[in-house]
């Protein structure tokens, strides 16, 4: 943490600092209910558009290439603003695409859109996570950067359900313009809560492009972009999954998602944990956990009462978002920007890969639960690119 920042940070009282993180957190709260409620929508969406659920998927994986766009570019165009001004501009970004959204005549405006409400998605948390980082001590970095994720996994334990009711009560698109208000009161607190900082450090572009190309960094969001593919290949299915495979009633995919969520609180608090304490290692253990889970879905989806304690196992893997996160941050001098957007453009590119192979599998005829082993092989795909680059920081630390 540079002097400035610690300059701000113990200027701030620690009150005013949880006012500043809470609504960083809604951000992302916003963010995750947007990102995530489709999943349980995706029968309503199918039916409403005539399309199939696989196409539905489509839409996920265009959501998540809007943000595999957007991360890298809006947090290059955005180097030079105040961090401050960017996030208000992010938010608004995000309000106006999921309106958008929900007011799409049909499935190609809806692609259209998802993909402009992805582009200020991993910007916003990328910049999001280094004001909080930046008002922590080193050693509880990892701890501040899952106290914004927090917004995210609370999103998927009461925003997503609660989306996903309001759209099988009235109609999905209700659950578009919620998230698009949330965004709106974001941009609010955002305003009044987050003071500018007249000593902020800015960065260049072409300063952040330099630093940027390094082993260790890409390396890190290649781990994200395989290793955690899994997850969204298994959770983007899971509404027809239940329906069709465990046979039970529309009215348990919302009890699903908030099951889904707890496991995702456990699992992003586990690894800031996990990281603060074990470093790098943590990844290997976090993906190591991941393959185990998705090998045991596919034989747990056939019974209510195995299903939900895999589905909240399937939300811990979450863990490995505040850890690759943080790492990055120590790998990631001088590209500090850069690399913390780009690391949640390498998870959305997990999450256009993870819906894209599931749905290649279940339209091959390979059956909903084929997910579970696509995912697994995900993970091993996670722990090979972790090997290399234990190896890559085990030289650079003998140098």
């Amino acid at each position: 943490m540079n002097s400035s920042a610690s300059d701000a940070a113990t200027s701030l009282s620690p009150g005013a600092i949880l006012l500043i993180q809470l609504a960083l957190a809604l951000g992302g709260f916003a963010i995750g209910t947007g990102e995530f409620a489709i999943m349980g929508l995706m029968p309503n969406v199918a039916a409403d558009l005539g399309v199939s659920e696989p196409q539905v998927g489509h839409v996920i994986s265009v959501y998540a290439l809007g943000v595999v766009v957007g991360a890298p570019v809006l947090a290059l165009l955005g180097a030079r603003l105040p961090r401050r001004i960017l996030l208000l501009l992010l938010m608004g970004c995000f309000a106006l695409g999921n309106f958008a959204s929900a007011l799409a005549p049909s499935y190609e405006p809806l692609l259209i859109f998802r993909f402009i409400a992805g582009l200020p998605h991993g910007a916003y948390f990328g910049i999001a996570m280094l004001v909080a980082a930046s008002m922590a001590p080193p050693h509880k970095r990892a701890k501040a950067v899952s106290r914004v994720l927090a917004g995210l996994t609370v999103a998927i334990l009461i925003g997503n359900p609660l989306a996903t009711w309001l759209g099988q009560f009235m109609s999905w698109r209700y659950a578009f313009a919620l998230v698009g208000i949330i965004a709106i009161t974001t941009i609010a607190m955002v305003a009044i809560f987050l003071p500018a900082d007249p000593h902020e450090q800015r960065s260049s572009p072409a300063g952040e492009l330099r630093a940027f190309n390094r082993a260790p960094i890409w390396l890190a969001l290649g781990i994200g972009s395989i290793g955690f593919a899994g997850m969204f290949c298994v959770f983007s299915y899971m509404a027809p999954t239940l329906l069709h495979v465990t046979q039970v009633g529309p009215g348990w995919i919302p009890l699903a998602m908030g099951v889904f969520g707890a496991g995702c609180i456990v699992g992003n608090s586990a690894g800031g944990w996990l990281f603060d304490r074990l470093r790098l290692r943590a990844v290997a253990w976090i993906l190591a956990w991941s393959t185990l889970v998705l090998l045991a879905f596919p034989f747990a989806a056939h019974s209510l009462w195995t299903i939900l304690p895999a589905i909240f196992a399937l939300g811990t893997m979450i863990a490995l978002g505040p850890a690759l996160q943080t790492h990055l941050m120590d790998v990631a001098t001088g590209a500090q920007t850069l690399a913390a957007a780009s690391n949640h453009a390498a998870f959305n590119v997990a999450n256009a890969l993870g819906p894209w192979l599931g749905g290649l599998a279940i339209s091959a005829g390979m059956g909903w639960t084929i997910t579970g082993y696509i995912g697994a092989a995900t993970a091993i795909g996670g722990l090979l690119l972790f090997a290399w680059a234990w190896k890559v920081q085990q030289r650079n630390a003998a140098v």
